[in-house]
């Protein structure tokens, strides 16, 4: 049985689309148009991480383009203007770049693309070199574990481990990535703890806890 993803180098894109620092204005629209991408890491020497240039950053352009901030709007909004005028990913990337190591967990990623208002992180080893790229639509394909996939790994995970004398008598259904756990248990008290341990196993949408404690 081929093990669930649960890191980021399970799901993350190994195929990199990715812009050299001194990649041009038009050069790096038309690789986003191209491979249809919203950011591109920017990278120099054999592939360290030294930037990503975004559609926010681009978009600072068009924006500006019939007149620039004043005073007051380039302290609000430091590196604006200067950006709207530059030509090349080096002045046009953000840096340093939000990134994650392979290993990372996938809530870990989701996370820290929720933090920082991201889609895309680069995928880095411990010296900044690029590995992969891991988006949004990545971190939910976790979610197309088969239902059987799902309900044999909580049976084996937490149903067989939290009830070894009453696993028998545990009915575990899987419908559309939705657990529910039914029957009696011996230890009661355990029921929250299945509960928790089951809707952290990856993939799992829900779940429902129906445990009733056996009578003595």
């Amino acid at each position: 049985m081929s093990r669930p993803p649960s890191t980021v180098a399970d799901v993350m894109s190994r195929k990199v689309i990715a812009v050299r620092p001194g990649a041009e204005f038009k050069e790096i629209v038309a690789a986003m148009a191209r491979w249809k991408v919203t950011a591109l890491p920017v990278l120099e020497g054999e592939g360290r991480v030294i930037g990503i240039v975004s559609e926010a950053d681009l978009l600072l352009k068009e924006e500006f383009r019939d007149h620039r901030p004043g005073l007051v709007g380039q302290l609000r909004r430091p590196g604006a203007a200067a950006k709207a005028g530059s030509e090349r990913a080096e002045t046009l990337m953000t840096s340093p770049a939000v990134t994650i190591a392979p290993g990372a967990s996938l809530p870990q990623a989701a996370r820290l693309m929720a933090a920082h208002h991201v889609k895309r992180l680069p995928v880095v080893d411990p010296h900044g070199m690029i590995q992969g790229v891991v988006s949004r639509s990545d971190l939910l394909k976790v979610f197309l574990r088969p239902d059987e996939s799902l309900a044999d790994d909580i049976r084996r995970d937490v149903i067989d481990r939290l009830f070894p004398l009453s696993h028998h008598q545990v009915h575990v259904r899987v419908e559309s990535g939705v657990v529910t756990l039914s029957g009696d248990v011996s230890d009661g008290a355990l029921a929250p703890v299945a509960e928790r341990l089951a809707r952290a196993v990856e993939g799992v949408v829900n779940v429902r806890c129906e445990l009733t404690a056996e009578e003595t």
